[in-house]
């Protein structure tokens, strides 16, 4: 029979990491998903019912938006917002736009890993989900669903970030305004 041995020599976590000379305080920084919800959804078609008799030959557009904001020490709301808009012969079918949300855990970042987790690597997390409530808004509203593609963020970002720059650059070469 085996027996419980509770061995008092044994040091516990963070015993063992003082014993090594790390500091306990100080992991380094660190990230997490809180949680991943819906925040807003809405769906329009103006032209129903009339819209299903026509021949479904859309211009369908597509636009993306993020935003973000501190709502504790060390925790984001992070807010996706996409938006998917169908013409036929330049007269809305519909309109689906989701507010996919999440909270997530970034310590111990500098501003500018904070930033880029914040613009890139939340909207990636979140992006999934929010695909799969625009395709279900337009399902349901008996439209032929739209597979939209994966999006690359680290891309949006650094474009983001080369175009502020390029701003700043003509700014900074403008005479100043008296």
């Amino acid at each position: 029979m085996a027996e419980n041995t509770n061995d008092q020599n044994t040091p516990t976590a963070p015993d063992a990491g003082a014993a090594n000379g790390q500091q306990a305080a100080n992991p380094g920084p660190a990230f997490a998903l809180q949680r991943i919800y819906m925040k807003d959804a809405s769906f329009e078609s103006p032209r129903s019912p009339v819209v299903f008799q026509n021949q479904w030959t859309p211009k369908v557009s597509f636009n993306l938006g993020t935003k973000s904001a501190r709502i504790a020490e060390g925790v984001f709301e992070v807010v996706l917002t996409v938006t998917v808009e169908a013409k036929v012969d330049d007269a809305a079918a519909f309109l689906a736009e989701v507010h996919q949300a999440g909270v997530f855990s970034c310590v111990g970042m500098n501003d500018a890993d904070l930033e880029h987790v914040l613009a890139s690597v939340c909207p990636n997390i979140l992006f999934p989900y929010a695909r799969e409530a625009v395709d279900s808004l337009i399902i349901k509203g008996s439209f032929p669903p739209i597979n939209l593609a994966p999006v690359n963020f680290d891309a949006l970002y650094l474009q983001t970030k080369q175009r502020q720059a390029a701003e700043a650059a003509a700014k900074a070469g403008q005479p100043a305004a008296n």
